[in-house]
C-alpha cells in the first residue's frame, strides 16, 4: 500500500532542498518574532529616545569638529540605527532558546535537515525586524530635518548596512543560546554589544581621538561600518568608506556565524 501523505512541515523539511530549508525555517522564525511584539519595540524605543538626546545636547557644538556643510544629524544618526541593530540582534538567540525548551530544536537537530539551515533561518529572520527598527530610525531622521547628500536612493545602503550588522551580530547570540539553552544568557548577550557602540567613533570623527580610545575605534568594525553610513548621509557617494563598510560587515558576519557552528557543535557534543 502506498503510504499516506503527510501534511507536517517537519516531516517535509528534510527532503526539500538547502535553500528551502533555510526559507522555512527563516518564515517560522518572522512568524513568531512578531508575535512577540515586546522583544521588538523595546531596542527601538531606546534608539529613538538617544538619538533625540544627542541631537538636542550636543547638535550645538557639532560645527567645532564636523567639517563645513556636515549635519551633525547625519553624523549622529547612524549610532542609533547600529543601536537598533544589535538590540534586534538578540531575538533570534532567543527564538532557538524557545526551540530548545519546547524541544522542537532537538526534534530538528534528530532529522537530515542541513546544520547551516537551522541557523541562518533565526538569524536570517531577524533581517525582517531589523529592517524595520532601522526604516523606522531614518524615518524618525528625515522627520528632524536629515537632507542625506546622496538623497531618498542614498538612504538603501544605509538601512543595508544596518541589517547586515545585525543580522551579523546575531550569530553571537545564537551561537550563546545553543551552549547555554538560557534565556537569561541570552539576553544578556545583547548588553554585550552595547560598549562596542562606545569604543568607536561614537560623538566626533576619528580625528578627534587620542591614546586607548582611538586604538579601539580602530580596531572596533563597527568604526568602518558607522563611517560607511555617515559617508552616505554627509559626504555623498564615496567608495572607500563604502568597501571599508562592506569589508567590516562581512568579516563581522563570518566570525559570528563560525561562532554559532561551534555552539552547535557543543550542543550536539552533550546531547
Amino acid at each position: 500500500m502506498k503510504p499516506p501523505e503527510t501534511t507536517d512541515n517537519r516531516m517535509a523539511l528534510p527532503s526539500t532542498g538547502w535553500l528551502t530549508q533555510v526559507g522555512i525555517m527563516a518564515w517560522r522564525a518572522i512568524v513568531v518574532n512578531f508575535r512577540t511584539p515586546g522583544a521588538i519595540i523595546p531596542s527601538l524605543i531606546i534608539s529613538a529616545f538617544f538619538l533625540f538626546v544627542y541631537q538636542a545636547q550636543l547638535g550645538g557644538v557639532a560645527e567645532r569638529f564636523l567639517p563645513e556643510g556636515h549635519s551633525y544629524l547625519g553624523f549622529i544618526l547612524p549610532l542609533s540605527v547600529v543601536s537598533a541593530a544589535l538590540g534586534g540582534s538578540s531575538i533570534a538567540g532567543q527564538t532557538i532558546v524557545t526551540d530548545i525548551s519546547t524541544g522542537y530544536f532537538d526534534k530538528l537537530a534528530l532529522t537530515p535537515v542541513s546544520r547551516i539551515a537551522l541557523l541562518l533561518g533565526p538569524m536570517i529572520s531577524n533581517a525582517t525586524v531589523i529592517g524595520l527598527q532601522v526604516l523606522i530610525m531614518m524615518t524618525i531622521g528625515l522627520a528632524m530635518g536629515l537632507k542625506p547628500a546622496t538623497g531618498i536612493l542614498g538612504l538603501l545602503p544605509v538601512i543595508a548596512f544596518g541589517v547586515f550588522l545585525g543580522v551579523g551580530f546575531s550569530g553571537l547570540t545564537v551561537g550563546i543560546a545553543l551552549m547555554t539553552g538560557s534565556p537569561g544568557a541570552t539576553g544578556g548577550a545583547g548588553f554585550m554589544f552595547f560598549p562596542l557602540t562606545f569604543l568607536t567613533t561614537t560623538f566626533v570623527p576619528m580625528e578627534q581621538l587620542t591614546g586607548w580610545m582611538r586604538i579601539a575605534a580602530t580596531i572596533n568594525p563597527i568604526t568602518y561600518v558607522l563611517g560607511a553610513m555617515r559617508s552616505l548621509l554627509n559626504d555623498g557617494w564615496a567608495v572607500a568608506p563604502m568597501l571599508e563598510g562592506i569589508v567590516a560587515s562581512v568579516v563581522l558576519f563570518c566570525g559570528c556565524f563560525l561562532f554559532a557552528l561551534w555552539g552547535l557543535r557543543v550542543r550536539n557534543r552533550r546531547a
